[in-house]
């Protein structure tokens, strides 16, 4: 239940020693609290003096309240320690995901990334609250209690001690099945997740589609897995209490049928029996509270696992391989028989060989599932290649996710991301330091103009998230007025930026960005064919494979000739 990495976090010693004393003085607190309500209870059933009875009242509420105030003080104390731990997680874990980007969101899914950051953080806070609370009142309160009851009864003391572990046994049982469940379920719960998150990210295409409502049988399927996987681990979670809860009250009902028969031989008094009796279910209520939670920390320990995990992932190795000053028309990007593999099984790109020289403009063509996209995506250094010899005048590297390459281009997606910030925050976003007679040029340049007239507050204007929403175009021109700002960057990496515009509003984008790509490495990838008028070499891509490449002119004259002669066979054929 404990995970040895959580003795690595700083002040965690410091904190289970306060915990320890703490604990200790509860347990001592429950004895007296048990021994004074049996004085108190024996002095009324005798008739002595209530001086005495009061006395012994006063002692159990002064050892009650100190009890309970304890209870409070440990959770304060832990909620506050577990406050900062899943903060300085957080932190680790955003510094993880950022230096290893979208290897990581495509290896596990964007679903996953959020719930680890979102729930999962959570449930890593109620494993600290919870756990070592439970822990340490499992491993104190029971023996402190039970060396007192072995002190008045060895016989009873014996009995609790022998039906301790059978207990346990019964417990750790149906524990394994419940971890084994919760284990199988908390993987199922991220791959629900991942679809949940999927399927919102691509509502506004389905909407645009019509698609929308009968997509809404998906969402119910999924919801009705959520519902069927959190009831059959709690199936579990509720035979397991009621297990527990069966065998403790057995126990103690044994030991009072034995305290009984004690009392009527006269082989006991009636004090020690009350104090042993009232003392038993506080022998086994540490047990029933860390069973009650034993759930949730599960859920908690499966969390933790995958935080820890992922903040001791290793970083991408040999980032700084590559020594680059800006790109110039003398640059050269080789690719040589480069491959690479999402899983073990069939690669998804393979024997890629491009070169690459200055400021050529190169489509990359192909239907939808053609591997456009992912290489662009090691182009960019957001993946690895399994396979093959990278070169950046003329020096090998091992991958393209070095530091000096990735600080020369500008990447910009199907959907740009815009952030709850001000229009002109997210247009200054690569370059935050410039000037309001730049900003107004890129503006213009960028056709953003008559958007910016319109808008209330004009640059000042709140967009994305709880702001202004903003149209696909507009969310394509404020990327551009982005690229506009940042003079440096040199590459660009276009993947389908027109893909979900309609024809109108990409031919107008066309005209703004066409000018912007003189004095740049471009990689377009696209499937829309008027685009390659702009382009200097092309790239077709099948399956994975170039199948195909060299200046757009001689392509469609290479094509054209063989459909020509198609057709001679054809009308030969037929004649």
């Amino acid at each position: 239940m404990i995970d040895k990495r959580l003795f690595k976090l700083k002040g965690i010693i410091g904190i289970l020693v306060g915990l320890v004393m703490m604990t200790g003085i509860q347990a001592l607190a429950i004895l007296a609290q048990g021994i004074f309500m049996a004085i108190a209870i024996v002095n009324l059933w005798q008739g002595k003096a209530i001086s005495q009875t009061t006395s012994a009242i006063a002692f159990f509420a002064i050892a009650f309240v100190v009890r309970q105030l304890l209870v409070v003080f440990k959770n304060h104390y832990m909620s506050k320690y577990a406050d900062e731990a899943v903060e300085t997680y957080r932190q680790q874990l955003l510094t993880k995901y950022t230096a290893l980007g979208s290897t990581l969101t495509i290896e596990q899914g964007t679903g996953n990334a959020v719930t680890t950051l979102g729930a999962g953080l959570d449930n890593v806070k109620n494993y600290f609250q919870l756990l070592l609370i439970k822990v340490f009142d499992l491993g104190i309160i029971p023996w402190l209690i039970l060396l007192y009851i072995f002190y008045i009864k060895w016989e009873q003391g014996l009995f609790l001690l022998l039906i301790f572990p059978v207990i346990i046994l019964f417990f750790v049982i149906l524990g394994l099945a419940a971890q084994s469940k919760a284990d199988a379920e908390f993987a199922n719960f991220k791959n629900l997740n991942n679809r949940f998150v999927d399927a919102l990210r691509g509502l506004p295409t389905l909407k645009q589609l019509g698609l929308a409502d009968s997509y809404s049988d998906e969402i119910y399927d999924i919801s009705e897995d959520y519902r069927k996987t959190t009831m059959r681990t709690l199936r579990i979670a509720m035979t397991s209490t009621f297990a527990l809860d069966f065998f403790t009250t057995l126990s103690i009902a044994v030991v009072a049928v034995f305290l009984g028969f004690d009392l009527l031989d006269g082989h006991m008094t009636l004090l020690p029996a009350l104090t042993i009796l009232i003392l038993a279910p506080e022998y086994f209520l540490p047990l029933r509270n860390f069973s009650d939670d034993y759930h949730a920390t599960l859920n908690g320990k499966n969390a933790l696992t995958d935080v820890l995990s992922m903040i001791e992932r290793p970083d991408i190795a040999d980032q700084n391989v590559l020594t680059l000053d800006a790109w110039t028309s003398d640059s050269q990007l080789t690719l040589q028989d480069m491959s690479f593999s999402y899983t073990e099984g069939e690669p998804m790109l393979k024997a890629i060989n491009i070169e690459a020289t200055g400021y050529q403009k190169i489509a990359i063509v192909g239907e939808s599932g053609s591997g456009k996209s992912t290489l662009l995506s090691v182009i960019g250094g957001f993946l690895q290649p399994s396979d093959g010899k990278i070169s950046i005048n003329h020096q090998t590297l091992p991958h393209l996710a070095q530091k000096d390459w990735q600080s020369q281009f500008f990447y910009m997606p199907q959907q740009p991301y815009i952030f709850h910030e001000t229009l002109k925050k997210n247009i200054t976003f690569y370059a935050p330091d410039v000037s309001d007679k730049l900003i107004e040029r890129a503006v213009t340049q960028a056709g953003l103009a008559p958007f910016v007239a319109e808008l209330p507050d004009g640059l000042d204007t709140m967009m994305g998230e709880s702001g202004r929403q903003v149209s696909g175009g507009q969310a394509q021109r404020i990327a551009l007025a982005r690229l506009l700002l940042d003079t440096q960057r040199k590459v660009l990496l276009f993947d389908e930026p027109t893909a979900h515009l309609d024809v109108e509003t990409e031919y107008d984008l066309k005209q703004t960005m066409a000018p912007i790509l003189a004095s740049h490495l471009v990689f377009f990838a696209t499937h829309r064919l008027h685009w390659l008028d702009q382009m200097d070499y092309v790239l077709v891509m099948h399956n994975g494979v170039i199948v195909e490449q060299g200046e757009p002119n001689k392509l469609l004259a290479d094509t054209e000739s063989a459909l020509n002669q198609l057709r001679s066979e054809l009308r030969g054929a037929s004649s």
